[in-house]
């Protein structure tokens, strides 16, 4: 198994390059069976190659994309995958975050690494919705907790609640062309030692079809999504989460890591996508 990894004083050393789900199992609470052996080799074969860090969510496919890393997983060492899945802001009341983490477990088959509030509710207050993440952790379902969609201030409130366990990580939009939370959020994390993943790092294939990077990645012998990625691997803290939907992509993404882009291209990348 290939070794690329970001370590973290929190929560120890995970994959620099994860792997999302939404998509997979389904969509927006509502499960579709019809590609499941297709997504469960899709998932094997990125674990195979490196990426051991898999991101999902009660909200995906009703709870289906749990089910489906359940079985991807099974036969791989337990304490060499980190497992990342979300609690819905409907769900965030303290019973019912117990309730949703207990369910996400038995369709994961196994402990959570990382619970995610999904995005803010005005279902519970914050304090609430982290007393029950704490009471996860002394219970062994989850190991750390952490946000999702959060700004830095809504973060900070968030760590003025904890008792026991703090913050240990961010998970919000972000790729070369969505690119806010380099101002703030991303330098936070830093500060703070939290593990930042960017969701939707390809931008719906937009980058993988950008010809700008395609001739960069052709220094590197690399392609356009590569480089994309790999720019956002090259940022302390940031693990980049494109989606795995089939053994090709989980291949071309799995060729992001093991290498680095020069500072000198890095900056150039940057100064370009920063100009749009």
């Amino acid at each position: 198994m290939a070794k690329d990894v970001k370590c973290f004083n929190k929560i120890g050393c995970v994959s620099s390059l994860g792997m999302g789900t939404w998509g997979i199992g389904g969509g927006y609470w509502v499960p579709d069976y019809s590609m499941d052996r297709e997504w469960v080799e899709a998932l094997r074969k990125g674990i195979e190659l490196g990426m051991t860090l898999i991101d999902t969510a009660e909200m995906y496919g009703g709870g289906h994309a749990e089910e489906i890393v359940g079985l991807a997983i099974r036969g791989f060492k337990r304490d060499e995958l980190f497992i990342v899945s979300k609690v819905w802001p409907s769900n965030a009341s303290y019973d019912n975050v117990l309730k949703s983490a207990v369910a996400s477990s038995k369709r994961l088959g196994t402990y959570i690494d990382l619970y995610l509030l999904h995005w803010p509710s005005d279902a519970a207050p914050i304090c609430e919705t982290i007393k029950a993440f704490e009471k996860l952790v002394d219970d062994g379902v989850i190991r750390f907790y952490g946000l999702s969609n959060f700004s830095v201030r809504g973060i900070e409130e968030a760590r003025s609640c904890t008792k026991k366990y703090d913050v240990v990580a961010v998970q919000n939009h972000f790729s070369l062309l969505h690119r806010d939370d380099e101002k703030d959020v991303i330098p936070y994390a830093q500060r703070e030692g939290l593990m930042y993943m960017a969701y939707t790092p390809l931008e719906r294939g937009q980058l993988a079809r950008n010809a700008y990077l395609e001739n960069i990645g052709r220094k590197y012998g690399k392609t356009a999504v590569q480089v994309a990625l790999n720019w956002l691997i090259c940022i302390d803290n940031v693990i980049p989460i494109p989606k795995a939907a089939s053994i090709e992509h989980v291949k071309e993404n799995a060729g992001a890591m093991g290498w680095r882009l020069s500072r000198e291209d890095w900056l150039e990348i940057s100064r370009v996508f920063g100009s749009r």
